[in-house]
């Protein structure tokens, strides 16, 4: 077995620019990447996500994607998605899919947890079907073409009307498509599907996922995207009314709708993380990876929202600033601290003036400039936490290592 190849694009409307946001989008066995217009358009139009890249890859066969003429797996089908994207820049994005793309999608959220910052998965599951059905589906494809199965499609992929109400709508064009389908790239995604089963795997997924389902779908029923929504840590389903399998095209507005919802969200959490990742290491490189360990191993429930708030913002922002140096940030602390009455924190602060390259001289220079403004008394009492932490230093440095001293209380950077 061989990875396939496919065929992507991207949706007009936004510079590719690889610093954007990158959303791919994976069709449904026996549909085209033309099942995404609807939601594509009302996406670009959304201020939330007009900057998306939006990358819309066709299955083997299927619209632009050459045919496959040997077995596939989901799994192959995940890693040519990833060839795609590796060619159009690279990096982790957000992925949807219908059904079969579903699975795709899916299995790139198990397989590449690194590269996923979201998923949705529309009228799609963690199993489809069963075996026997595939092959069966797979069997009867090969002997009539794919032509055979454009009436038993229209009453599975439509709620009942829709193509009456419709007319030669995006429905309709739909099945006119599925005609054109490679009939042995068709039976092999089939086959695929017929061998996917990620169920076991679903508590373990690390991106935030959605699942949408239509209320009339048989194939993949709301009430078993709801069982998969639960099964994810980070879940959430909605049934669209009045759709059915294919429920990004008949109702695309609300379908965009939820996915601009969702992939703002994610990147205002992954935009979180990365705060906190840059907060918690300037943390450290201020106050010692000791300090730090204390505090985030003394973090509660109750403290868990400020310790995120005090490494996002405090450290990760203010503190990494480049208008002031980190030694210049330390002066501008000790003075603040000593001029606040703040004592519990100063101790901690003449370490971390030490950390940053300021001499004893110095800090003790910079007490003395606050005694001018802060008054006597406060200036006082930073000069002897000031001499304690020296005496402290000196006397670990000609002493046998101590134990950790107690957890310290929540740090003012």
């Amino acid at each position: 077995m061989t990875v396939p190849r496919l065929l992507g694009s991207f949706a007009p409307g936004a510079a590719p620019a690889a610093a954007n946001p990158l959303l791919v989008l994976l069709p449904s066995l026996g549909t085209t990447t033309a099942l995404w217009d609807g939601v594509v358009a009302r996406l670009r139009a959304d201020q939330r996500t007009a900057g998306l890249r939006i990358l819309r890859i066709d299955l083997p066969g299927h619209g632009a994607s050459p045919v496959v003429r040997a077995p596939v797996t989901i799994g192959e089908l995940a890693d040519a998605v990833l060839a795609v994207v590796d060619e159009a820049g690279g990096g982790a994005f957000h992925v949807a899919g219908v059904s079969l793309g579903g699975t795709v999608a899916l299995e790139l959220a198990a397989a590449h947890p690194d590269r996923v910052r979201s998923l949705v998965l529309s009228c799609s599951g963690a199993r489809i079907g069963t075996p026997d059905g595939w092959a069966e589906r797979a069997a009867s494809v090969r002997a009539s073409g794919t032509a055979s199965l454009v009436t038993g499609s229209a009453s599975r992929w439509f709620a009942p009307g829709f193509l009456d109400r419709e007319g030669g709508g995006p429905g309709a064009r739909s099945l006119s498509t599925l005609v054109d389908v490679d009939d042995e790239s068709y039976a092999a995604c089939a086959e695929a599907l017929a061998g996917f089963d990620r169920t076991a795997d679903l508590g373990a997924l690390d991106a935030p996922t959605l699942a949408i389902s239509g209320e009339h779908d048989t194939v993949t029923p709301p009430a078993s995207m709801q069982d998969l929504a639960d099964a994810v840590p980070d879940g959430r389903h909605v049934a669209l009314d009045g759709a059915s399998h294919l429920a990004v095209l008949e109702e695309p507005a609300a379908a965009a709708e939820l996915i601009a919802q969702h992939v703002a969200a994610a990147e205002r959490a992954g935009a979180a993380s990365v705060a906190h990742d840059r907060g918690m290491r300037v943390r450290r490189e201020v106050l010692g990876d000791a300090h730090v360990d204390r505090a985030v191993a003394a973090t509660t429930p109750e403290t868990a929202a400020f310790q995120d708030f005090l490494t996002r913002y405090a450290w990760g922002d203010v503190w990494d600033r480049p208008g002031l140096s980190r030694r210049e940030r330390s002066i501008a602390t000790l003075a603040s601290l000593t001029t606040g009455g703040h004592e519990n924190e100063i101790a901690m602060h003449v370490r971390a003036a030490l950390r940053n390259g300021l001499t004893r001289d110095e800090i003790a220079e910079v007490l003395l400039h606050t005694a001018l403004y802060a008054g006597l008394p406060a200036s006082n009492a930073a000069f002897a936490i000031m001499r304690a932490v020296f005496q402290e230093g000196d006397a670990a440095s000609s002493a046998p290592a101590a134990p950790d001293t107690p957890a310290a209380p929540d740090e003012t950077p």
